[in-house]
């Protein structure tokens, strides 16, 4: 094909499923069977119009109707079902297709020698057979239909300038300028300032996010994508669910002492006390605990209650648990092992928590592995000594997935969240020391526990032992802060909870 007869022009469309039916005077524009828009009055141009735009690629002008008729008004009320196909030649090139309800694209202007580049959100992937360029940031996904523009979209990784893509694609400079305008409109490429420099390079909120961040917030929450969302069992049928409680692995057993709930009653504090007198400790004291804290620790935080399903009929086709604290779905994704470093009663090794029979079970007991999980554990949380136990929170991701789209890793931390809260009301009202950290090593950790990664990983990390007496212990981090709102509740409240006259003992809080 000689390069001269290769220009772009752009044709509307309706996306897939879309049909428009004249019904006695007035338009249907329906999406899979389901009425999206009603158009009253419309004129049979009009109708002609719409319906040259399900599926045949007319380019379609303005009908001679009235204004509030007109195709443009329509348009702009129908233009989240609207994809622009840029034609190159006689092929679609390029199809730009709506992920953001009623946002118009306009083409951005590129000069020839404009410098260009792929903006730093912006990625590429296989998706239902095409190369398609996305970003959190743009309203639209980019369908790379033609080898030009996926070779286009390649060079922009590095930055280039259309002339120089003109030049290595044998096309007319027009063609590429009215490509990158597409894909720069779409704010998928970012352009050059008249001094060389990149509006978003300048843009103090873009530049504080990370671009996994933006993309799992962008694509974990519904509004900047069309992926499916939230509780539509995509693998019901094809793939069993994952049992509620995890079989076990294979090891030597302890068997943990197990609470009275009459006993928690009468010496437990208030909520409010827990609540207020909460504070991460990263310090242990001299004496450990025993295995009837930890047993009692484990019991009131993660233990599985009940069982139960499935029961399709009431909306859970999968069978779940209940627990402590809560999880989407009844999901009870979540596991806990324990790296133990000393728990007076409990050998040394790293352990996984049964939560139905509540037991643990030594899963490895190499010290080098058990130290490697300690000391990730002593610089996450700052440089301290080695913690008496790790507590490293996997979650079975399937548990979750086999149910939700796109959420369903969101719902993981989530649910990780409230067991933190939990395990630090727990800990803090039976005067442990908890601290929960920001980070750990799952690739180290799915080694050590003799995971799959992909199966079941770590998503979480909490520090667990004796508790100082308080005259041990640095002040609060907050001790001279500025007050605001009742901030003495929180001395008030560690007081009731560690009188400063406590006697350091075994087994009793301090």
């Amino acid at each position: 094909m000689k390069t001269a007869t290769r220009h772009t022009h752009t044709r509307l469309a309706f996306v897939a499923g879309v049909s428009v039916r004249n019904r006695e005077g007035h338009l249907d524009v329906t999406r899979d069977g389901r009425t999206q828009f009603r158009i009253r009055g419309a004129s049979p141009e009009l109708f002609a119009a719409l319906e040259g735009m399900t599926g045949s690629l007319a380019a379609p002008e303005p009908p001679a109707t009235s204004p509030e008729q007109g195709l443009d008004t329509v348009l702009t009320r129908v233009m989240r079902l609207l994809e622009h196909h840029i034609v190159l030649g006689e092929a679609v090139a390029l199809r730009l297709e709506p992920l953001v309800p009623g946002l118009r694209h306009t083409p951005a202007e590129v000069g020839a020698d404009t410098a260009v580049r792929l903006n730093r959100f912006a990625f590429l992937r296989g998706h239902e057979g095409d190369l398609v360029l996305e970003s959190p940031l743009s309203p639209r996904r980019a369908r790379l239909l033609a080898d030009p523009a996926r070779e286009l979209a390649a060079a922009l990784g590095a930055g280039t300038t259309a002339r120089e893509q003109a030049l290595a694609l044998d096309l007319p400079i027009t063609a590429v300028q009215d490509l990158l305008g597409h894909l720069a409109g779409a704010s998928l490429v970012d352009t050059a300032e008249a001094d060389g420099s990149f509006a978003t390079d300048l843009d103090d909120v873009l530049r504080q996010w990370d671009f996994h961040d933006l993309l799992f917030h962008s694509r974990s929450r519904m509004g900047r994508h069309d992926y499916p969302f939230g509780g539509v069992f995509p693998y019901r049928g094809t793939i069993e669910p994952r049992p509620a409680v995890r079989p076990l692995h294979a090891g030597p057993v302890v068997l943990l002492p197990r609470p009275r709930l009459e006993d928690i009653a009468a010496h437990d504090p208030s909520l409010t006390a827990a609540l207020e007198g909460r504070r991460s400790v990263r310090t242990h004291a001299q004496v450990p605990m025993d295995l009837d804290r930890l047993g009692e620790f484990l019991y009131r935080c993660a233990r599985v209650r009940a069982v139960t399903g499935p029961r399709p009929d009431e909306g859970m086709p999968y069978p779940a648990s209940s627990r402590p604290y809560p999880t989407g779905g009844a999901s009870y994704d979540l596991e806990l092992y324990l790296s133990v470093h000393r728990v007076a009663g409990l050998e040394q090794g790293v352990y996984f928590y049964d939560a139905a029979g509540h037991q643990l079970v030594l899963v490895n007991a190499d010290a080098d592995d058990r130290e490697s999980m300690l000391g990730i554990a002593r610089v996450s949380a700052g440089n301290i000594d080695t913690p008496d136990v790790l507590i490293t929170v996997t979650s079975r991701f399937q548990r979750l997935s086999w149910k939700y789209r796109s959420l369903a890793y969101a719902a993981t931390l989530k649910n990780v969240g409230v067991l933190y809260q939990t395990m630090y009301l727990v800990a803090t009202g039976m005067g442990l020391a908890p601290c929960a950290l920001g980070g750990g090593d799952s690739d180290l950790a799915a080694k050590v526990l003799g995971l799959d990664y992909l199966e079941e990983s770590s998503v979480g990390e909490f520090l667990l032992g004796s508790r100082p007496a308080p005259r041990q212990l640095p002040p609060a981090g907050h001790h001279d802060w500025t007050p605001v709102n009742d901030a003495d509740w929180h001395p008030r409240m560690e007081i009731e909870l560690h009188p400063a006259t406590a006697p350091d003992q075994p087994g009793t809080p301090s």
